[in-house]
């Protein structure tokens, strides 16, 4: 087996995948995981999906994929209002690529590398079978209360997860990645005109510890802001 390449937010960033794919030489052997978001804001929802696809990724489902789907599955009269960008990401999609959305999980298990990949993290309290859909798409912060929150707050729930295993998550968008003992955020905006992240893994490696992390992560610029902040 080859390397094993963990992609942050993409939101219709297309360019910017093929770009993170050529620079990190991904080839024969090597394989792709996401952190979801697939889609909205970005240039292209449509053509990430396919990249994505041509290259057998596995994929969680963000908090995007979540609410466009459960538009599109709702009864009559109960959907979710959706706004403009995500209406623009509903005429564009076809069969296959709401297939795709349609199948991914909530969380991917990489035991080789120790590692599960989520899209925006956990109650740091409960185990993984325990946690509502709705944590795992949207959790950003631990209230004082003790509670997960989607909204930013003093505590980050990374900084109260005690692993293992080790996580990966996109979601909360910052300038850089977030480093704790035993969780990596790779949402680094790219969309907004930030930085596509990877973590890239050898065979069998696990994430190094926090002073070492940066080591196996890797970026490259957007080619433009797309969404504004």
């Amino acid at each position: 087996m080859g390397r094993t390449v963990v992609v942050g937010d993409l939101h219709g960033c297309r360019d910017e995948l093929e770009d993170l794919l050529g620079h990190v030489g991904f080839g024969a052997g090597d394989r792709l995981i996401s952190v979801g978001d697939l889609v909205v804001r970005g240039p292209d929802p449509a053509g990430t999906i396919d990249l994505l696809r041509k290259h057998h990724a596995r994929v969680v489902r963000g908090n995007h994929e979540d609410r466009l789907l459960r538009y599109r599955q709702a009864p009559p009269g109960t959907a979710p209002q959706l706004g403009s960008l995500q209406r623009e990401v509903v005429r564009a999609l076809r069969r296959r690529h709401w297939d795709f959305l349609g199948s991914l999980p909530l969380w991917i298990d990489l035991p080789e590398h120790d590692l599960r990949v989520v899209h925006a993290g956990v109650d740091p309290a409960l185990p993984i079978e325990r946690q509502s859909p709705r944590t795992l798409m949207y959790v950003r912060s631990i209230g004082l209360s003790g509670a997960p929150e989607e909204r930013r707050g003093p505590i980050l729930w990374g900084e109260q997860y005690v692993g293992p295993p080790h996580l990966v998550f996109g979601h909360n968008a910052l300038e850089r990645p977030q480093i704790h003992p035993y969780a990596t955020g790779i949402d680094t905006g790219c969309v907004y005109g930030g930085r596509l992240t990877a973590m890239v893994l050898r065979a069998g490696e696990h994430p190094p510890p926090p002073e070492d992390r940066m080591s196996v992560l890797v970026s490259v610029p957007a080619r433009r802001t797309y969404y504004p902040r």
